[in-house]
Parts: structure tokens; C-alpha cells; sequence
């Protein structure tokens, strides 16, 4: 078997790799040696002037302007703080009136975006910082009342409010523990489909705590083994519920604070429909909750009285095939409105509503999708946004104002993320393209004057100098189904046409993702780029940006048509004059990976081979809110789940395949990988296995992502 060292000098020996410049390694890019410079967190101040930011120390926050870009205060340091015993924090959040900061260190996490840690209270008025909680356990969710008097927060699933006046504090629930009840807090699949980590709010006259309150006991355990590195492995039981099987059972729930007593708030919906979000409105008394059936296809936003238990449905919001995850969280209160995304004309764009939830207006129109609601300023009744109205490869920022007329913010084309200050006043733009790493910079909102550029990765570009960089270009493909479809391409710097190039095709095909975009990286396409192959991503059915029509197309056969997609587009590549059709593999990592095992059973021979990383084998085995939000349950929708199951499409797999996992994969269980390969051995199908001990579904640590890198290269050199 040839070696990575032979094939390299094979390649320089055939004047594949030019000897002029730098060459890429996978040391470098599995090191981060050409990650991005970014800017630290740059957190909007209520007075609209200025933000707050850690400093690189992590141990002081320090007030900017917005304008100057100069430091004007410190609002906390370690160094100064009376009775405070540590060097540093992890971050840090300022209650509403700015008398008391809560800073946080020891984080420990526990899922891809809960945490626990060790929570302080920092009196800014005293200068004085002591523990948030008096015992010794770590705390979770934080959630100041509007007057910023009291903090209520999450120990061992049972919720705690912290009055800073008295300096006292009290345990509200006794009911939580692990994997039965959790208080305020979500379980797995809360947080990881709904991106939602915390349930509570509290009414705005801060008599009340709303929380919702899940019982997940109902849910049988998942058990995955820890091997660690003792004589026996350990286990890790969680609550994981599957597609068409019993979710946690959610209900809203009050604390007064004077009368100390909690009581069940009732909301008109069955058991089975999901609570993902509650937030604090504009009328005393009462906080919004939204609500999801289970089908997805259904959201209604009510108000809640926390003390009467009566609730009122002030907005819903129906689709054929489901509700975006992502409009959950585009409710906004404003002091007379209500900001709201929706696909119901066929594009993603923002709503205006009264607080009773009567339709005033639709602040975005046209057939293009919004990809994100930056904001609404009530006074000039001007709305600020991201859109891909230029294409769906691209980003750019916005502003309608109450005449409706339309003004880009931006200058360049390319991918523009932006953020504003509290009064609209400023905002901060990150922009990039293909050729373009990330150049951050402040604009004054108004004139749209350029203050100053923050980080433009000068040195980055300085480095890149030394090597020769492939460069992406953007194409469009026609495949046999009749679609066009965006593609990048990146070929290798000494590219000659006459000759005929390998193709390793990289996807994610997801419901509303996207690979092909305008933006800028340097990764391991670079490098298979500089060894002579020709690297492709393909944007198939499904993906975002291009309307609710194309996205949704995919409804109940997630999977199908965006493999289908990705087997016609090979053929396509193939015709290409430069390209081997004979030599044409394909790879992806999660919904790539699962993608990457379908492509290779539906596409007749397309593809020499694949590497499946993470990869569904089989959507019957994941999670229930992901799963069911694209194709309903296993019980409604048999057909669509056997016609997607790779698992039962093992006897049509070609090509040569490498499938990848980690053994303390929470998302993607371990598992699918092994009754998939097991369906292989049983259909005489050979493959290669590599298997990651005790990693999760990001599959690093320690040396771990360099053996990866290097695995997948070879196994490409070997192939193609």
C-alpha cells in the first residue's frame, strides 16, 4: 500500500505541485494555523453609544464607544474587585439598571450549548463580589427580573432566586432530578433542535416567575458506553427521544414572588405539542409563550396571565409543511409591536404586528428570502435586515424606512453579516468573499460612513502570500431532473485543461444549509487542491436561500432528492473536459455523511467512493423533533422513511466507502453506524471503518482530528 510520502512525490514528480511556494499541510489546517481572526463578542450598551467587551485577559469588561473605538470605562476587574479570589472569568452578563454584573468561571459543558459553572455576583455600586448561590453545587441559566432586583437560576433542575436587596435567596421547585424533571431548564432535544437552553421569564412588573416545567421520565434511558481509561467502561444514560416515539411532557408553570406559591398555567393544546420558547412582554402580569404541534406546521404566540392561569392566542402562523425552526426566535417586543418571520408568500420575510396581535404590516417583500431580522427601530419605524436578494451566494445588509424606501447598507458583494447598536445608530459589518478573508468594520448608521476597520486579517493575508491559493469559482450545473443547481469549484493553482482531474464532491445537503456561498476559507479543500484534485460542493434540492418552493420540495423524503441531486450533478461534472468522470468521489460529515451513503445507493455507479463521517443511517433513529419537523412519524409516513433509510438501500451501494464515528456521539448515536455496517457485512459489501473512542460528534481532542485529516486524505490518494 503506497503511503501518503510516496503519492506526494509521485505528484511533485509529475509536476502536479509547483516547487515555487509554500505547500499546504494537514498539520497547518487541522492546527488552525489559517483560521480567521475574529472580533471579540461586542455587546450593544442600552445607551446605544457604546458596547461592552472582555478584554483578551478575560479579566476585566471594559465599556467602548462606538464612534472612537476608545476604551471610556471598566466596568469589572478581578484585579480591583474586593473579596474576589480568581485571576479570570469565562463571561459575564450586566443586569438592567448595571448595579450588578454576573460573572461566571469553571464552565463545564454539557451538550452543544448548555452549560454549568461556577456564577458570582459583582455589586458594582459596592465594589464587591461574592458567590451567586450558597452551596456548593455549579449553576445553570441565570435570569434577571426587568428591574434587575432578583436572579433566578437552575441548580441540580430545581430553580433558585438570588434577591440582592436582602441578600438572600430561596429554592422555589424541590421536584427536579436528573433524567425525570428539569425546572426552567430543556432537555437534549429542546436545546439541540430548538437551540433553546432556557425556559423561564419573568412578568414585566417582576412579580412573576414563568417556567416551564418537563417530565422526561417518560422517555425511555439512551445509554451510551464511556470506555475512559480504567479496567472497566463506564455509562452515560440520557433521555434521547426518538421519531414517533414519546417526547417529555411540558407545562407552564407560575411563582409569585410575595405569595411564594406556584401554580400550573393552563394552555390550549394537547399533550403531545412542544413549548420551545416564553418571553417576557410588554403587559404587566403576563409573559408571551410560543407553542409548536407536534407536526411543526402550527405556531401560535399567546399571552399568559401568571397569576390568573388564563391565556389569550394573539398570533398563529400555519404552513403545509412546517414551521422554520428559526421563526421561533424571531419574535421581538417593542413598546407598542411585535416583529415575526414567515414563508407565507413563498419567501422568508419579516411581519409587523400590534401587541394584541393584529397584522400592521409586512416590513420585507419580494421574491427573495430574508436570512435574518437585524431589527426594528420604533422611532424612525424603519426595519434593518440581512437578505440574498443579490443571489442566494450572497449576503447583504438593508434598511426600509417608513416610506418604504429601500437603501443597501452595503457596498461590496459577497457574504455581509451585521449587527446594530441599541439605537440603530452604528453597526458592525463583517464582510468577506472567496478571495476575501473577514474584514470587520464600524459604520455610522445614518450617513453609512465608514468609522474605522477593526480587524481586516491583514496577517492572515500576509501568510497566505507565501503559498499558491486555489481559488473558488462559482458554476452553475443542469442535471438530468431538469434543476440548475449552484456549484463552487476549486481547482488546483497549475490547473491545465488539457489533462483530466479526480473530483472529491463536499456537502452538508440539509434542509435550508447551504456549501456554496460566497464567503472565504482555508481548509482541507485547499489542500486536496494542491494534490490535484478538483474539489466541488453542489447546493442541490433543499437547501436555503432560494425560496420556500425549493427548500420544501423535500418534504416527507428527506434525503432522496438531495442524493439524487448530488449522483445527477456528478454525472454532469463528468462531461466536463477536464474532469474524470471515472474518478469522481463524494464526502460529507452528519447530514453529509448520511447524504454521502444515499448518494452512493441511488447514484448508479457515480461515484468511485465516499466518506461518511457521523452519518444517519436510518431517520427512524433519530430525534424526534428534527426528524418529524421534515418527515412526520415513522407511523404516518412509512413509505418516505424506507424510501431514505440508507440502511435499506445497503444491497445498492457502489463505490468503495470509508464511514466514520465517535463512541460518545450524543447526537448522532454510534449506533447507526453499527447497524449499517452490520446490513454491509450481512450483504457482502466490503468497507473501511474507523472508529474514535469516546468522541462526541465534533470528533476531536488531543491528536484526534490530524489522524482524521490524514485517514481521509489517504484514503482519497489511494482511490482516486
Amino acid at each position: 500500500m503506497k503511503t501518503i510520502a510516496h503519492i506526494l512525490i509521485a505528484l511533485l514528480v509529475a509536476g502536479s505541485i509547483s516547487a515555487q511556494s509554500k505547500h499546504f499541510t494537514l498539520a497547518e489546517i487541522t492546527g488552525g494555523a489559517f483560521a480567521q481572526s475574529g472580533v471579540s463578542e461586542m455587546r450593544p450598551d442600552d445607551d446605544g453609544e457604546h458596547y461592552t467587551s472582555l478584554n483578551k485577559e478575560h479579566n476585566m469588561i471594559i465599556r467602548y464607544s462606538y464612534r472612537t473605538g476608545n476604551a471610556v470605562d471598566t466596568l469589572f476587574s478581578t484585579g480591583k474587585a474586593r473579596e474576589c479570589t480568581f485571576k479570570n472569568i469565562d463571561g459575564y452578563i450586566i443586569n438592567s439598571t448595571g448595579h450588578h454584573i454576573l460573572v461566571w468561571r469553571e464552565t463545564e459543558r454539557i451538550y452543544r450549548r448548555s452549560f454549568e459553572a461556577v456564577y458570582y455576583d459583582y455589586d458594582v455600586r459596592r465594589n464587591y463580589i461574592k458567590p451567586l448561590h450558597d452551596g456548593k453545587e455549579k449553576q445553570m441559566i441565570p435570569t434577571f427580573s426587568p428591574d434587575g432586583h432578583i436572579c433566578a437560576f437552575v441548580v441540580n433542575n430545581n430553580i433558585w432566586l438570588r434577591k440582592f436587596d436582602y441578600d438572600t435567596e430561596i429554592q422555589i421547585t424541590k421536584d427536579g432530578e436528573a433524567n425525570k424533571i428539569l425546572n426552567g431548564t430543556t432537555d437534549w432535544v429542546y436545546e439541540e433542535e430548538f437551540s433553546v437552553t432556557n425556559l423561564m421569564a419573568w412578568t414585566a412588573d417582576n412579580a412573576c416567575l414563568v417556567f416551564v416545567r418537563t417530565d422526561e421520565s417518560v422517555i425511555p434511558d439512551f445509554s451510551m458506553q464511556l470506555y475512559g481509561n480504567g479496567l472497566y467502561p463506564g455509562q452515560y444514560l440520557y433521555k434521547y427521544p426518538l421519531a414517533g416515539q414519546k417526547n417529555s411532557r411540558v407545562q407552564l408553570m407560575s411563582y409569585t414572588v410575595e405569595g411564594k406559591n406556584t401554580k400550573v398555567l393552563k394552555l390550549p393544546i394537547d399533550e403531545e405539542s412542544y413549548i420551545p420558547r416564553i418571553m417576557t412582554n410588554n403587559n404587566a402580569g403576563e409573559v408571551a409563550a410560543v407553542t409548536l404541534n407536534r407536526h411543526q406546521n402550527r405556531l401560535q404566540l399567546y399571552d399568559v396571565n401568571a397569576r390568573s392561569g388564563m391565556s389569550k392566542m394573539i398570533m398563529q402562523d400555519e404552513n403545509d409543511a412546517y414551521i422554520n425552526e428559526s421563526s421561533i426566535h424571531s419574535v421581538k417586543y417593542y413598546p407598542t409591536c411585535f416583529t415575526y418571520v414567515s414563508e407565507k408568500d413563498g419567501y422568508s420575510h419579516a411581519y409587523l404586528y400590534s401587541l394584541t396581535g393584529v397584522l400592521q404590516k409586512q416590513l420585507t417583500k419580494g421574491n427573495w428570502d430574508m436570512t435574518n431580522l437585524l431589527g426594528y427601530d420604533e422611532l424612525t419605524k424603519t426595519v434593518y435586515f440581512e437578505s440574498a436578494e443579490d443571489g442566494p451566494l450572497y449576503r447583504s445588509i438593508w434598511k426600509i424606512d417608513a416610506k418604504g424606501v429601500k437603501t443597501c447598507l452595503t457596498k461590496e458583494q459577497g457574504t455581509n453579516n451585521a449587527f446594530f447598536s441599541k439605537n440603530f445608530a452604528y453597526y458592525i459589518n463583517s464582510y468577506q468573499n472567496a478571495s476575501t478573508p473577514t474584514k470587520t468594520s464600524v459604520y455610522e448608521t445614518k450617513s453609512n460612513k465608514l468609522l474605522r476597520v477593526i480587524e481586516d486579517n491583514s496577517a492572515l493575508k500576509e501568510k497566505l502570500s507565501g503559498y499558491d491559493v486555489a481559488k473558488k469559482e462559482f458554476i452553475k450545473l443542469h442535471t438530468a431532473s431538469d434543476f440548475e443547481l449552484n456549484a463552487s469549484i476549486l481547482k488546483p493553482t497549475n490547473f491545465d485543461a488539457s489533462k483530466k482531474y479526480p473530483v472529491l464532491m463536499v456537502q452538508y445537503s440539509g434542509p435550508g444549509s447551504q456549501s456554496v456561498l460566497d464567503n472565504f476559507s482555508i481548509g482541507w479543500e485547499q489542500y486536496l487542491a494542491e494534490q490535484g484534485i478538483i474539489v466541488v460542493s453542489v447546493d442541490g434540492r433543499g437547501t436555503g436561500a432560494r425560496g420556500e418552493k425549493f427548500r420544501k420540495c423535500t418534504y416527507l423524503k428527506m434525503g432522496l432528492l438531495e442524493s439524487q441531486d448530488q449522483a445527477e450533478a456528478a454525472e454532469a461534472l463528468g462531461k466536463l473536459p477536464y474532469i474524470d468522470g471515472k474518478r469522481i468521489a463524494i464526502w460529507g460529515w452528519s447530514f453529509g455523511g448520511y447524504t454521502t451513503l444515499m448518494s452512493m445507493s441511488v447514484g448508479h455507479g457515480a461515484f468511485k467512493c465516499g466518506i461518511a463521517v457521523a452519518p444517519p443511517t436510518d431517520w427512524k433513529y433519530y430525534d424526534s423533533v428534527y426528524t418529524e419537523r421534515f418527515m412526520r412519524t415513522p407511523q404516518e409516513n412509512y413509505q418516505g422513511y424506507a424510501e431514505t433509510s440508507p440502511l435499506r438501500r445497503v444491497a445498492d451501494l457502489q463505490g468503495k466507502l470509508l464511514i466514520i464515528h465517535g463512541t460518545a456521539d450524543d447526537n448522532v448515536h454510534f449506533m447507526q453506524t453499527l447497524e449499517y455496517t452490520e446490513a454491509l457485512t450481512q450483504a457482502g459489501k466490503q468497507f473501511r471503518m474507523q472508529i474514535y473512542k469516546d468522541r462526541n460528534h465534533n470528533i476531536s481532542g488531543g491528536n484526534t482530528r490530524m489522524h482524521l485529516y490524514t485517514l481521509m486524505s489517504q484514503f482519497l490518494f489511494e482511490n482516486l
